[in-house]
């Protein structure tokens, strides 16, 4: 069956499935920008009033640090019912206009308190974007291409870490303003002037418009989106059959009665601790003060950290390209052994090599090997899988719950990790090692394969599988 008139040709179907992608990850540019970011104000925000800081101490570091993310564990439930109510697409605009008042209510902080203020508000926007993101670009994406689709979602957010680390080098050793921390924190505004103009030429997601009984309006966009009227009519029944089975919305009543929905529920929530207490955004936010630890000047740390940037966005380009060729839970094991080894040696580093130069080479090198396995393997494959796990009829409201305890996991990381370093030191790096090795276990053991299916395909599959008392991982 040819297309109809009104379709364009495939090819610019797959152009237009690709700016739709790219639009919605101006959400995870602004997300990784605001989470990097911190990494340099921090130290500049740490010195007295007088020399134009906020005179932060070990406690206030943290602080400041975990009220955005705290904030972002409140956004991402709260987008989740937002999602459900306005649709994916109005939820992200509404959430380009909370990143702009938190960037400007930060940038202008008088004093501590308005400062956790204005955090815990762009924590509201990064926590939403988290949630809403991947799950709209998954709706959007045909089976085939929903890994890499997916997975560019992460990219942004270390393209946004990596432009914060750079922005903050370069203003850090090229600025005499006392508080030049200041425009560091402004230039968030950028990315969500960009998501929100964006998002007025980008599609409602048609799963979406399909579970409110709108079958006319989800069949268009799909038309404009998969170039062949047969894979349209095909993915249009599929979706129509999942939201017959379910009959209407669910609420968190009906998710009380569908055990293998709780079930998989806490399998997301699982994976939140898995990507967390890693420790990874202990290093993306708090380097320069490792660093700093071992004597290196602020200036030299924070140029230093523009390695972690680099490498992170080399990692999410790899793994854009693994993800498309291997399963999801054979790159989550491989990047927990990595991420253990790298874990004991920084550890090992920091308990027996002096403090010197070396020290800070080597615990940078380790702090570089740990993203790279991190960024490469484990976290592209976390947003992949909240995007895929969870059944249509509550995505929205489940995603939201899952990803809110992935940030209260990294707000908890980020808060101890300050106080942590500064009581035990190395021990900090080999608790954060044993963790992952639980980590490992309940991958192993918990985590399915997702690979090659379309999403009412895992829903089917899921069901099916808590019907019985086996592991998830191991039922067929």
């Amino acid at each position: 069956m040819t297309a109809p008139p009104h379709a364009p040709p495939a090819r610019h179907e797959d152009r237009f499935l690709r700016l739709i992608a790219f639009i919605a990850t101006f959400g995870a540019l602004a997300f990784g920008y605001d989470t990097g970011v911190i990494s340099g104000a921090l130290p500049l925000m740490s010195l007295p009033a007088a020399q134009g800081g906020l005179g932060l101490d070990a406690f206030t570091e943290g602080l400041v640090a975990a009220s955005l993310i705290f904030g972002a564990a409140i956004g991402s439930y709260l987008a989740g019912h937002l999602a459900e109510a306005r649709g994916r697409r109005g939820a992200l605009q509404w959430l380009a206009v909370v990143f702009m008042v938190g960037a400007v209510g930060t940038a202008m902080a008088p004093n501590v308190p308005v400062m956790v203020a204005f955090r815990v508000v762009l924590g509201l926007a990064v926590g939403g974007a988290s949630a809403v993101v991947p799950m709209f670009i998954a709706e959007m994406a045909a089976p085939g291409r929903r890994a890499r689709l997916v997975s560019q979602n992460e990219l942004m957010i270390v393209t946004g870490q990596c432009i914060a680390y750079v922005s903050n080098a370069l203003l850090a050793t090229h600025s005499s303003h006392p508080e030049v921390w200041r425009t560091m924190l402004a230039l968030a505004v950028a990315p969500a002037i960009a998501l929100w103009l964006g998002l007025l030429w980008v599609p409602r997601s048609p799963r979406w418009l399909a579970a409110r009984g709108r079958l006319a309006e989800a069949r268009e966009v799909l038309l404009r989106i998969r170039g062949s009227e047969a894979q349209v009519d095909r993915e249009l029944a599929e979706i129509s059959a999942e939201r017959s089975a379910a009959h209407q919305q669910a609420t968190w009543r009906d998710i009380g009665r569908e055990r293998w929905v709780r079930v998989v529920l806490m399998i997301g929530v699982g994976l939140g601790f898995v990507i967390q207490f890693t420790g990874v955004n202990a290093f993306m936010y708090f380097t320069p003060i490792i660093l700093q630890t071992t004597g290196m000047s602020t200036d030299a740390a924070l140029t230093a950290t523009i390695g972690n940037g680099v490498v992170a966005v080399v990692a999410a380009l790899i793994g854009i390209w693994l993800i498309g060729r291997h399963g999801r839970r054979p790159m989550l094991m491989t990047g927990l052994v990595a991420v253990i080894a790298a874990q004991l040696a920084l550890g090992a580093v920091m308990q027996w090599v002096p403090a010197s130069p070396l020290q800070g080479y080597l615990a940078l090198g380790c702090i570089l090997v740990f993203l790279l396995f991190m960024q490469m393997l484990i976290a592209p494959v976390y947003w992949l899988l909240m995007s895929e796990l969870f059944p249509a009829h509550v995505r929205g409201l489940v995603t939201g719950v899952a990803v809110a305890m992935q940030w209260v996991f990294n707000a908890i990381v980020s808060f101890l990790f300050p106080m942590l370093l500064d009581s035990l030191g190395a021990g900090t790096f080999f608790i954060a090692a044993v963790l992952n090795v639980v980590s490992l276990a309940f991958v192993w053991w918990c985590v399915p394969e997702t690979r090659g299916q379309s999403l009412e395909q895992i829903e089917r599959r899921l069901r099916d599988a808590h019907s019985t008392e086996r592991p998830l991982a191991l039922a067929s």
